[in-house]
């Protein structure tokens, strides 16, 4: 048995995909599967603001899609939202401060029903969150599981469809989040009385040392079966390489207002 490293990569089925949007645009992907049996669920992951750093390969979700395929049967779909780059490429378009954004959602959403990948969750991180709430109450989707949602673009309105819809909605908010913290959330959230707001102490906006337990606390929800997650592999294990986002500089100065804090933060 050897020990899960922040950078251990564990078996799947990873393939490049391309995501193309109702207004005209490709958006680099990569969907995971598990080798060795079908999917169980589906995790769409919708990244932080690519303004701050965020893409398809911020850390929870690279780890996600590293483990969770080998580890609790799940399908991982992550992707660059428009106008963002990472190593697997850059999408088509600019980005849109959760405007136009709306179409790659919805591409998401299609491509995992288009190729009947089971159960699929949304999956937000903070700006990721919050197009979560504002576009994803499809049919075809679950529920949403949200980290660190800043609510700053969601409107009451937005929850509505949330609220009626019955659809799991569970909101992990840090303790010393940047943006919303766990009181307030809670009162953000009262639109959707059936929405669940998990306080998790000690942890920031960012997740910096708690990824494992993120993944656990996705694992709860959309593969019960699979929980606690192993710190452990039996099995082949290698490394991947993350040193490209070691202090990933802002990729640009149009940040909205809501979310500008001066704390040199990345994601």
């Amino acid at each position: 048995m050897a020990d899960i490293q922040a950078n251990s990569v564990l078996p799947a089925e990873r393939r490049e995909i391309t995501l193309h949007t109702a207004d005209g645009l490709s958006l680099v992907g990569e969907l995971a599967v598990p080798v060795d049996r079908p999917p169980i669920s589906t995790l769409i992951c919708l990244h932080p603001l690519p303004t701050h750093g965020g893409m398809m390969d911020s850390h929870l979700f690279r780890k996600a899609a590293w483990r969770l395929p080998a580890q609790a049967g799940v399908a991982v779909l992550r992707f660059n939202l428009r106008g963002t780059s990472s190593m697997q490429g850059r999408s088509g378009g600019e980005f849109d401060a959760g405007q136009a954004e709306r179409f790659d959602v919805a591409a998401a959403i299609e491509y995992a029903e288009f190729h009947d990948l089971p159960n699929p969750w949304l999956c937000g991180w903070s700006f990721g969150a919050e197009l979560a709430l504002k576009y994803g109450c499809d049919p075809v989707v679950v529920g949403a599981i949200l980290f660190s949602p800043p609510m700053k673009l969601v409107t009451d309105a937005d929850l509505v469809p949330w609220a009626r819809s019955g659809k799991p909605v569970i909101a992990l908010v840090p303790e010393f989040d940047d943006y919303l913290r766990p009181t307030e959330a809670a009162e953000r959230f009262r639109t959707v009385p059936h929405a669940k707001v998990i306080a998790v102490e000690g942890a920031r906006h960012l997740w910096v040392g708690y990824a494992d337990q993120a993944l656990d606390y996705l694992v709860r929800r959309v593969a019960p079966r699979a929980y606690p997650l192993p710190r452990e592999w039996d099995g082949e294990m290698t490394t991947g390489d993350a040193s490209a986002y070691a202090n990933r500089p802002l990729t640009s100065a149009n940040v909205p207002s809501v979310y500008r804090i001066d704390n040199g933060e990345n994601l």
